[in-house]
């Protein structure tokens, strides 16, 4: 068996898999703070401190750079949901400390901080997943490829073979199958959602696979969190209020607070033109201290706040009928009880987008419903009601299947780079 890693790298979170002795896959651990845990944080953490050398730049990924962002206060660089940037040629590289990074600068600093943390040395081969269709405004899914492979190879690895992560999702979900079935696997990542219809034959020598469609849209678990920002904290930031201009009231444009649609935007707005015409627009605003208040969330790089409000306000309307976002940063104290109605008419949106997704890849495949066996639900977002309960009224419940949400793509790249020939589910 040749040695090889499973890499789902996520929008929110990373996970990596290998294959033992036995052939068992298992995930990379990670310990911080005496906790175990599999799912490393898909974020980044820029410092600088003096030495006896000078002025040196350091950086940490995961918890640890959580746990830095925390300590300086804001007196660093703190990047989420960096992904998005993959396939977008508008995203060239951001300034760091006087060095510019590009995409592939910032993965490959990332998955140097997953081996070391990891204790472990990468094999020579990676099976990497990748989104059927990338996040953002005309992704270029070459350029996309081109960056992964740039930073993979930069940090050892030789042979990197790129597969569906819906389609991993399907082979992790094969393994309990003991009859032919034509599954569909749903995977809802932080950036993008992901639909594979797939046709499993089983037979003595293992899983015959025979892919029958993929589909994917550019919507997700962050368009999810958008729109409870866009809802209430846009608002205490100046959303719907209105700025002098030659004698006119004009409407503060809503450009700026559509960058909170990515965490990914948010985290490098403070070193962009963007952050300079709010500081204008504050001279000139009838409510300054609303945008003042925006000024002083991007001084304080409040992003990661927010984020964990937000996170913790929808996993409560997952759980119940109602949950609270509570956020005390950087002068801006809100606290506002959102009904899971209400949440549910705010993404109905997305909600539509999902569902004509998985139209499309029905149509592709040249099926119906009927006859669809078996449906997957995996990825955070899964565990959203009106996601669920979207699906169980196509396909009914009895079809609706999850369960390791977080990890199931990574387990599949894993299994499948144990397959002779690879090569068959890489794209």
């Amino acid at each position: 068996m040749t040695l090889s890693i499973g890499l789902d790298f996520g929008t929110t979170n990373t996970v990596a898999t290998m294959a033992n002795a036995d052939g068992q896959v298992e995930a990379v651990q990670f310990t911080h703070n005496n906790e175990a845990f599999e799912a490393f944080r898909s974020v980044l953490c820029f410092s600088e401190a003096d030495d006896a050398a000078g002025r040196r730049t350091t950086v940490n990924a995961g918890p640890w750079a959580i746990e830095q962002f925390v300590e300086l206060a804001g007196e660093c660089r703190f990047i989420q949901s960096f992904k998005t940037f993959a396939a977008s040629p508008l995203f060239a590289d951001t300034l760091i400390y006087s060095r510019r990074l590009k995409f592939e600068d910032l993965l490959a600093s990332f998955l140097r901080q997953v081996r070391s943390h990891a204790g472990i040395d990468f094999p020579k081969r990676v099976v990497v997943g990748r989104p059927v269709n990338f996040a953002g405004a005309s992704p270029d899914e070459a350029l996309a490829r081109t960056r992964y492979e740039a930073a993979l190879r930069s940090v050892g690895f030789e042979e990197i073979h790129h597969v569906y992560e819906p389609v991993a999702a399907a082979y992790f979900f094969a393994q309990r199958l003991n009859a032919d079935a034509t599954i569909l696997v749903a995977d809802f990542g932080g950036g993008t959602s992901d639909f594979s219809v797939v046709r499993f034959v089983v037979g003595p020598s293992g899983l015959d696979y025979k892919p029958l469609a993929h589909t994917g849209v550019g919507v997700a678990g962050d368009a999810f969190d958008h729109r409870i920002i866009d809802q209430v904290v846009a608002r205490e930031f100046g959303k719907g209020s209105e700025y002098m201009s030659w004698g006119k009231a004009l409407p503060v444009p809503n450009a700026y607070f559509r960058k909170f649609s990515r965490w990914n935007e948010l985290s490098i707005m403070r070193h962009s033109r963007d952050y300079r015409e709010l500081q204008e627009l504050a001279r000139d605003s009838l409510d300054p201290d609303r945008i003042r208040a925006f000024l002083a969330f991007l001084d304080a790089d409040a992003g990661y706040a927010m984020y964990r409000a937000v996170s913790a306000a929808k996993m409560q309307l997952s759980q119940g009928d109602a949950g609270a976002l509570a956020l005390h940063v950087a002068g801006v104290d809100i606290e506002r009880k959102i009904t899971r109605a209400e949440f549910e008419t705010w993404i109905a949106p997305e909600l539509e987008e999902i569902n004509a997704c998985v139209g499309r890849a029905l149509n592709e495949a040249g099926l119906t419903e009927s006859q669809i066996d078996r449906v997957f639900l995996t990825g955070g977002s899964s565990f959203v009601p009106a996601v669920r309960r979207q699906f169980e009224a196509r396909f009914g419940a009895a079809r609706i299947e999850t369960g390791d949400q977080l990890v199931s793509i990574a387990y599949g790249l894993s299994l499948i780079a144990q397959e002779q020939n690879i090569g068959r589910w890489a794209v």
